[in-house]
């Protein structure tokens, strides 16, 4: 990018939660970087140097940092590769993908950390940042050489969706992390209350014949590993919380002031296990959909700060891994391209502002995993997403870029949309509006 010509996005209602700015000004690129940014920018006009780009009084925002995101790079890539969801992220405002590794994604050795690095380079539409695996196949069993793998990149370590059962490897894990300053971050459920779980325990699961999967089942492990943290002085995430009694333990560890974060998703806050109807396997996520008072308890750990973050937990299937019996499909939704217009619901609804709705997918996943994007501020990345707020849309499967389809959300009115997407100081995304 060296040597593009500057650009000036003038006109606009920038807001950086990162700062706690939020007003009309400017923002200059150059060069893949953020050269300047403030209200009084370009009061006396734009060089004839620079061109200029003007957001109508739109607002220009870091671009987002979705912290989970599964991708199928080394297989199963008719269901999504990184050039695929890639697309779909930018087209949803997102510059920044965290990517979890999987059975058939794993990133367990430096030279697959490497890859998937170099391949987002190649793709040159957003910054690709790959976990490392916490165990070899994510099995839960033999520690990968985390070290290695920090060295080549890795912004955490996690084993996906399958959680770290095992006590010992967990403080093992925990205690080695401490070397290098990066979360482990845990699918918090246990196993054994889990295994064969299809959907929330409860009436639902009761009236389906399906085999429920309790709430205790994430509180429990949390728990457990709270003990852990206290015990290492680890960092732990929790991903994807979805229980009012996860989010009250992951409250009091914060509390105590221990090294614990957390984020949820969308469907978390956005649905609830009604959702699910007759059989319908497009919303069966892991961990499942819960009942009503936890998606309100998701709300108010959201509003409180308990939550930390809000990632799109994107995980792409094929129509044929999702038209089975309910047992037999596949979990998981995609949600790279609504992850924006989900979030600002909590600012149309009075949950959040404006910025503490944005600081939920920007600053506070850079927080979380160290990362210079997310803020608007001379010499980051210039990563810019420029938003329409008040907008009217309805989120339609057919309309989706992504490979795959599987959306919760279809036919969903929601409110604000990214208009313009920005990666390293070139606009690779655009509605032309």
């Amino acid at each position: 990018m060296n040597g593009e010509a500057p650009r000036a996005f003038i006109n606009a209602r920038l807001v950086d939660p990162a700062s706690g700015m939020d007003g009309r000004g400017a923002v200059l690129v150059a060069d893949g970087v953020i050269q300047d940014v403030g209200p009084g920018l370009f009061a006396d006009g734009v060089p004839e140097r620079v061109e200029a780009v003007d957001c109508q009084g739109r607002v220009l925002a870091p671009g987002l940092i979705d912290m989970r995101v599964t991708l199928h790079e080394t297989g199963e890539t008719h269901k999504e590769n990184l050039q695929t969801a890639s697309q779909a992220a930018i087209a949803g405002g997102i510059t920044t993908m965290a990517v979890v590794p999987g059975p058939k994604q794993g990133i367990e050795t430096p030279a697959q950390v490497e890859y998937l690095i170099a391949r987002g380079r190649e793709t040159g539409l957003t910054d690709v940042r790959p976990y490392g695996g916490i165990t070899k196949g994510t099995a839960g069993e033999t520690l990968t050489e985390m070290g290695l793998l920090s060295e080549a990149g890795a912004v955490g370590f996690t084993d996906g969706n399958r959680a770290l059962a095992d006590a010992d490897t967990l403080r093992r894990a925990l205690t080695y992390i401490t070397r290098f300053g990066v979360p482990l971050i845990q699918h918090p459920e246990e196993p054994s209350l889990a295994a064969e779980g299809q959907v929330n325990e409860g009436e639902i699961s009761t009236r389906l014949g399906l085999k429920g999967i309790p709430a205790v089942a994430e509180v429990i492990m949390i728990e457990r590993d709270v003990r852990l943290v206290e015990l290492t002085g680890g960092r732990y995430h929790a991903a994807h919380v979805s229980t009012a009694a996860g989010i009250d333990a992951i409250r009091a560890a914060k509390g105590r002031g221990l090294k614990v974060t957390c984020d949820t998703a969308p469907p978390y806050f956005g649905l609830n296990e009604t959702a699910i109807g007759e059989y319908r396997t497009f919303a069966k996520l892991s961990p499942p959909l819960r009942s009503e008072e936890d998606r309100l308890a998701v709300i108010e750990g959201l509003r409180d700060g308990t939550i930390d973050a809000v990632a799109s937990d994107h995980l792409p299937q094929d129509p044929d891994s999702k038209r089975l019996p309910f047992a037999q499909a596949e979990p998981g939704a995609v949600g790279l391209e609504t992850l924006l217009p989900l979030v600002l619901e909590l600012h149309h609804g009075g949950v959040l502002t404006l910025d503490q709705a944005l600081a939920k997918v920007t600053s506070a996943p850079a927080a979380i995993l160290g990362l210079e994007a997310g803020r608007l501020a001379k010499g980051a990345p210039a990563d810019l997403v420029l938003i329409d707020a008040e907008v009217p849309w309805v989120i339609r499967e057919a309309g989706l870029v992504s490979k795959s389809k599987n959306t919760l959300f279809d036919g969903r009115p929601v409110q604000g949309r990214c208009l313009a997407t920005v990666f390293r100081g070139r606009t690779v995304y655009s509605t032309g509006a």
